[in-house]
């Protein structure tokens, strides 16, 4: 079924930039790829939309293949994320990013849009060896999120050579968020930090990351 998909989403792709992620463009993709209308309807049942989700899972993973392929240990940690970042634009393509995210901000769709966010986000951290399992794993993620959605959204829209303004708008993305990861370990640091954890903040510390699900059968 994995590889069915496969050929239906590049046999999709072509289509996109003319018809969007839609019922048309599925149609088509079946059509071209040999695939029977029936079982691509199966594995695609809302139409377009689960042919973008699946564009954008396929990029996440093609993200952690980049990564993994990369010296990350030469690398200070705030230059690892934004190179999990970049090598995630890079391999997108803006026109179907833009279409994809057209639909996704739809308020039908805007759950959907923001899932997709937080699996990219948590992709990185996980890709990077995050080990956290209180509230740090949920702050990490929100803080990534806003990252990675404010730089899609600069680089939809940046002409730059070699998107070089893009880069450099993450830069200073990260920068904010390595000091806001700083503050938060001076706050615990310090007496009155540590006395408000053992306090009025105590219940912090119970807020524990969603353990991994196993995978169900029939489950893709």
């Amino acid at each position: 079924m994995e590889s069915t998909k496969w050929r239906l989403l590049q046999a999709a792709l072509p289509h996109v930039p003319f018809d969007g992620w839609s019922e048309a463009t599925l149609t088509a993709a079946a059509a071209e790829s040999g695939v029977v209308p029936a079982l691509a309807h199966a594995l695609f049942p809302r139409g377009g939309l689960d042919l973008a989700l699946e564009y954008h899972c396929q990029g996440d993973q093609a993200m952690r293949d980049a990564l993994a392929a990369n010296d990350l240990m030469s690398l200070r940690f705030r230059d690892r994320v934004a190179l999990a970042v970049r090598l995630r634009l890079e391999h997108a393509d803006r026109e179907l990013v833009r279409r994809g995210s057209a639909l996704l901000a739809l308020p039908q769709h805007a759950a959907e849009g923001t899932r997709a966010i937080w699996g990219t986000a948590d992709a990185i951290w996980t890709a990077l060896g995050d080990t956290s399992t209180d509230i740090n794993w949920y702050t990490k993620r929100v803080s990534l999120s806003a990252v990675y959605g404010a730089t899609v959204l600069y680089w939809m829209g940046d002409d730059s050579d070699g998107h070089q303004a893009t880069w450099d708008f993450l830069g200073r993305r990260i920068d904010n968020v390595m000091s806001f990861e700083k503050t938060k370990a001076r706050f615990r640091e310090n007496p009155l930090g540590r006395a408000l954890l053992s306090g009025p903040l105590k219940v912090l510390e119970r807020i524990q990351a969603p353990k991994p699900q196993p995978d169900l059968p029939g489950k893709t």
